[in-house]
């Protein structure tokens, strides 16, 4: 059995009540037998990819033959963000991302704030790295204090929002982690659900050893395609370009991920944030009348800034397996470190899938 990793000082210390399973993801709720289920489990925009983008990707299919030529989508990206191509490098997915950070960046004393995305602790752990924690607790809204992180740590990396939590930090909080010295990854996956980004670092390049990570799955429904991309200083992405393989994304892909910087979907992924506000507040509304047999409340964490909620309440296992049986599938949280079994993720749905689940979790609540 592995040892748990440490935890960091100002975390939980270890050893941990239970070493959750870092490579189960909300699609393994939907999947198989399953598949007919309402989906608040996986946390891409319903209703996604969007016709024209479809149109495009289709389109490319013509090229295949070829082999892929990034740089139009580099310079897309680089474009979008304000910065030269050489501080872009495009990636199989956000995923791909974090096995290039946790193969070519040397750190002796990696640090992984959770609760969040355990694809960078899995990604390092595989690496052969030893990986702290610094654990989050519910006690100050899974907040995040940049003193917290000890000086000698040379990897952090933290998700802004954060997946599982919802909580957004503010940019100069996260700034405040960098340091001579230090690669700072911050996972921006969700950013573009934030209506503004304004807690973005994206376009910055005044933090010294700033990664960002940035995904196209989310918003744009792209989780089969593979599509993300990196933003840093161009000698980091030059190392990491040297771990990935030829060609690692393909061109339907590449051509996703041009159409989705240009202007017209740039303001579409601002209303579909707008939207997402809207629908979130909705959620947490109804949440707020649910009650269990016992006069029971779901707890949601709140403020709530991602497309996604996290919710504690009581009996959460049993619950999520009568939610099923209720055709809802919902993302168990014990398998985030720092979290445990009374914990749920949702997915922030439009507002008539969230009143059939609300009624539904009354129901399933009372057993």
């Amino acid at each position: 059995m592995t040892t748990p990793p440490s935890a960091a000082p100002g975390g939980i210390p270890g050893p941990y009540p239970h070493e959750p399973d870092l490579r189960h993801h909300g699609d393994a709720e939907v999947r198989g037998a399953d598949a007919g289920l309402t989906d608040l489990a996986v946390n891409v925009r319903a209703g996604t990819p969007p016709a024209w983008l479809k149109a495009r990707v289709a389109a490319s299919l013509d090229g295949l033959a070829a082999y892929p030529d990034g740089g139009p989508a580099r310079r897309a990206v680089a474009a979008r963000h304000g910065l030269p191509p050489e501080r872009v490098l495009l990636t199989a997915g956000a995923a791909e991302a974090f096995v290039l950070i946790a193969r070519a960046v040397r750190a002796r004393r990696p640090l992984v704030v959770h609760p969040q995305f355990t694809e960078p602790e899995s990604a390092l752990r595989d690496a052969g790295h030893p990986v702290e924690r610094l654990l989050l607790t519910e006690r100050n809204g899974f907040r995040l204090a940049a003193d917290a992180v000890p000086d000698e740590a040379d990897l952090v990396v933290v998700g802004n929002p954060t997946n599982p939590t919802s909580v957004l930090h503010p940019a100069e909080e996260i700034a405040r982690l960098a340091r001579p010295g230090r690669t700072l990854v911050v996972d921006e996956a969700f950013m573009d659900a934030v209506p503004g980004e304004h807690a973005s670092l994206a376009s910055r390049t005044d933090v010294p050893g700033l990664v960002v990570l940035r995904s196209l799955t989310k918003t744009w429904g792209l989780a089969g395609l593979r599509i993300g991309y990196v933003l840093a200083a161009p000698k980091i992405i030059a190392d990491l370009e040297r771990a990935q393989p030829l060609w690692p994304v393909s061109a339907p892909a590449l051509a996703a991920a041009e159409a989705c910087c240009e202007p017209a979907a740039l303001a579409e992924a601002a209303d579909a944030a707008r939207q997402i506000t809207a629908d979130r507040d909705h959620l947490l509304a109804r949440l707020a009348q649910v009650r269990g047999p016992d006069g029971q409340r779901v707890h949601a964490m709140a403020p709530a800034e991602g497309p996604f909620v996290l919710v504690r309440l009581p009996d959460a296992a049993a619950v999520r397996t009568r939610l099923r049986t209720l055709g809802f599938a919902v993302r168990r949280g014990d398998t985030f470190p720092g979290l445990g079994p009374e914990w749920l993720r949702l997915a922030v749905r439009d507002r008539a899938t969230t009143d059939r689940f609300t009624e539904a979790l009354e129901k399933a609540l009372t057993g």
